[in-house]
């Protein structure tokens, strides 16, 4: 992702508007889009600074309320699939995608590797 333009350049382009010129002269004075000028210019009368919102941040966990219950589904079927705990998840009302439930595994220390326990997937 981008990073966001300076609060520098932001505060200069909106003092420019709120000295009378319009968006569309700000932004090709200062070489930004119109949307841009429109959109700080916005901010800075609602919020009282053009500043840039936060960006990034860390996502919620969307399995934390599930976590004991996964772990306990885990251990009672070792050779279960994740396509099989996915359609067990919907079933309780959490729906999330493939690569959710594979990086909550991961963190908990889980892998499906071929092994043992999981007799038919090793090569013949």
């Amino acid at each position: 992702m981008a990073k966001p333009y300076s609060l520098d350049l932001r505060e200069r382009v909106v003092a420019y508007v709120e000295s009378g010129k319009t968006c569309k002269e700000a932004s090709d004075r200062f070489d930004v889009s119109i949307a841009s000028a429109v959109r700080w210019a916005a901010r800075a009368r609602s919020e009282g600074s053009p500043a840039a919102k936060p960006m990034g941040g860390r996502r919620r966990d969307a399995l934390a309320g599930e976590r004991e219950w996964l772990l306990a589904q885990v251990a009672r079927q070792p050779d279960l699939t994740l396509h099989a705990l996915l359609a067990q998840l919907e079933r309780r009302g959490t729906k999330v995608c493939c690569d959710t439930l594979w990086r909550f595994l991961c963190r908990e220390g889980l892998r499906f590797k071929k092994n043992r326990v999981r007799r038919g997937t090793e090569p013949a």
